[in-house]
């Protein structure tokens, strides 16, 4: 963290919209006329200024966007440790997110063989495209102006970028989880994200979202960032954190732990057990399960004498004695679909465990429990639809 002193007039030099155009934030003049430091903030933006040169006569303003996130990270000091902590090869390809005015995109144009950069603001693309041309580097510059979760990427070997914070968590979902294959991304994200990310079982922030890219992935802390080394200073600071695709990934489908998730890190306190004997959840996995269990084969191998007797069986309070001709069929089928439910739980050793203690082995064991049982969590029809539509389009 960099001490600065309030009455130090910062000067934030290779901001550059073109050749010597030098960005500055100003503050109200003193007495004396000097210009100090301020994160200037309008209702609508934050905007950095730049002054008069022989080929701009006029000063003008820059307006960065807080709808896009745009925060410009300026210590020379975490540029290069990011660059660093990445182990850019010679030959490597490197693809930026979000480069902005490019501090970071020209100390990566020096160390690999081509960076592909992805800015979804054609101002920022121009600046840009300048400074790579200025400093001879424009040929290992590749610009697509576009929204980076709406394209496909090209190749790429790294992942290097400043993410724009409110794109953080579909991004990382983007990488980890699609058809690119790189070595590592060293990212930076919002302090409070990055923290997510890095939980544990355990720990309090420990979510849905760790679980998620853990399946997949290992997560390394780099460094904390402060705010205020980014012109306009966020509310937050920041931290660099660093996402290695596994080699070996479990055997699982990925549509069915996501929505097995989500079941369970609803209520990440809870227990499995209340969870899953809410009414309302057992009717919604009866029909994703899309299985009948009303028949006598059933009823015979799911009642054994005492196995569910303390089970308390949501109904409509009638005895069960007698089979279906005491209840619609479907109400034995949805008491019967519980009780499978909770001996999964039970057998499996889950019913008082919260899913916020659980690591992903015993999450995987659990589902493949539930799956074995004919319990599902994924529409699988719709999956099958939404893919046979993306196929037909391709």
């Amino acid at each position: 963290m960099l001490n600065r002193s309030k009455s130090l007039s910062v000067y934030v030099s290779r901001l550059i919209l073109g050749r010597h155009h030098l960005l500055q934030l100003f503050h109200s003049k003193s007495s004396s006329g000097r210009r100090r430091h301020n994160l200037r903030d309008d209702e609508d933006n934050d905007k950095i200024r730049f002054q008069k040169t022989k080929e701009h006569q006029e000063e003008g303003y820059i307006r960065l966007l807080k709808s896009r996130g745009q925060h410009i990270l300026t210590n020379p000091r975490v540029l290069d440790t990011i660059v660093r902590k990445s182990v850019i090869k010679p030959r490597d390809t490197v693809l930026e997110i979000g480069p902005g005015t490019g501090n970071l995109t020209l100390r990566l144009l020096q160390a690999c063989e081509k960076v592909i950069a992805v800015e979804i603001d054609k101002r920022m693309v121009e600046i840009l495209r300048s400074r790579a041309a200025e400093s001879g580097l424009e040929d290992r510059l590749t610009v697509i102006c576009s929204d980076a979760l709406k394209i496909e990427f090209p190749r790429f070997d790294l992942v290097v970028a400043n993410i724009p914070y409110g794109i953080s968590s579909p991004l990382v979902a983007k990488l980890v989880f699609g058809m690119n294959q790189f070595r590592s991304a060293t990212l930076l994200f919002q302090k409070e994200f990055a923290r997510r990310l890095l939980a544990n079982p355990g720990d309090s922030e420990f979510n849905r979202l760790a679980v998620n890219v853990k399946l997949v992935a290992d997560v390394e802390f780099i460094m904390d960032v402060s705010k205020r080394d980014f012109l306009p200073c966020p509310k937050v600071d920041s931290s660099v954190v660093k996402i290695w695709p596994k080699a070996q990934v479990p055997d699982v489908d990925l549509h069915e732990w996501w929505a097995f998730t989500r079941t369970c890190f609803g209520k990440k306190n809870k227990t499995l057990g209340a969870t899953f004997k809410q009414k309302k959840k057992v009717m919604e996995l009866y029909h994703l399960s899309g299985k009948s269990v009303c028949n006598d084969e059933n009823i015979g191998s799911w009642r054994h004498k005492g196995k569910f007797s303390h089970v308390e069986v949501d109904g409509d309070g009638a005895s069960d004695e007698g089979g279906c001709s005491s209840f619609s069929c479907s109400g034995v089928e949805m008491s019967l679909f519980r009780e499978k439910i909770v001996w999964v739980l039970q057998s499996n050793g889950f019913e008082d465990k919260r899913p916020s203690k659980l690591s992903n082995e015993e999450l995987l064991h659990l589902l493949s429990s539930f799956n074995q049982a004919g319990i599902c969590f994924n529409d699988h029809k719709r999956t099958r639809d939404a893919n046979n539509a993306i196929l037909a389009t391709s």
